[in-house]
């Protein structure tokens, strides 16, 4: 095993991450104030600051873990959940599907900024200076830019999966009638357990990588 290569793309990846994850915890808590709940705004979760987002496990083990684990190809990470009061909303079933939803689609975002960004900046002034200039000042972030596409497209994806507490399943939640959204709602407890044997069974690949790379095959049409 390359240690140097490993703490090399971890340093490389670890900004990514950390703003993919804030954003998407940020994004819930400002469409729910937005939907009139200010329970995320009241806590102070609603800062850019990634000190009162930080999880130990999520945040910072769990992705370190997964990229040594698996060569870097699978990094996934989350942060503090924020706060949503429902009984705030005056749609409670509706806005708590919307404001999960935003999550997700906050990442899909940055991916595609992130690659605009790649593809339409830093690569055209890589090529117009001298190659130590270009290694030393331009090189590292235009890694850090293409770690945030892969990032945040993974992070969408994986968030999509229809099992609550993940997005897709607070989504779902909101959508189907309200007795299969209640029956949904009861394997909540059990969600992150259930993730978790995904993902060491390898089983969550087999959904999330395709889904990721049809979203980063149309990124990359941009």
């Amino acid at each position: 095993m390359d240690y140097e290569v490993i703490i090399r793309q971890v340093l490389i990846s670890a900004i990514p991450i950390l703003f993919a994850i804030v954003l998407h915890e940020v994004a819930h808590g400002y469409v729910a104030y937005r939907l009139g709940d200010p329970t995320a705004k009241v806590m102070g979760r609603l800062s850019l600051n990634p000190i009162p987002h930080i999880d130990i496990v999520g945040t910072i083990l769990m992705p370190l873990m997964l990229f040594v684990f698996t060569s870097g190809q699978f990094v996934i990470g989350y942060a503090k959940p924020v706060p949503i009061n429902p009984s705030n909303f005056k749609n409670p079933k509706r806005d708590m599907a919307i404001s999960a939803a935003f999550g997700p689609i906050t990442n899909l975002i940055l991916a595609v900024l992130s690659f605009l960004i790649l593809k339409y900046v830093l690569l055209p002034i890589s090529a117009t200076l001298t190659s130590d200039l270009a290694s030393n000042i331009i090189k590292p972030l235009i890694l850090m830019v293409t770690a945030s596409v892969t990032i945040n497209v993974i992070l969408a994806t994986f968030n999509m999966l229809p099992i609550p507490p993940l997005d897709g399943g607070r989504v779902l939640m909101g959508i189907l009638p309200y007795r299969q959204s209640l029956l949904l709602g009861k394997i909540e407890p059990y969600g992150f357990l259930i993730v978790i044997l995904l993902v060491v069974l390898g089983i969550s690949s087999y959904i999330v990588v395709p889904i990721a790379r049809l979203f980063l095959s149309l990124i990359r049409m941009l």
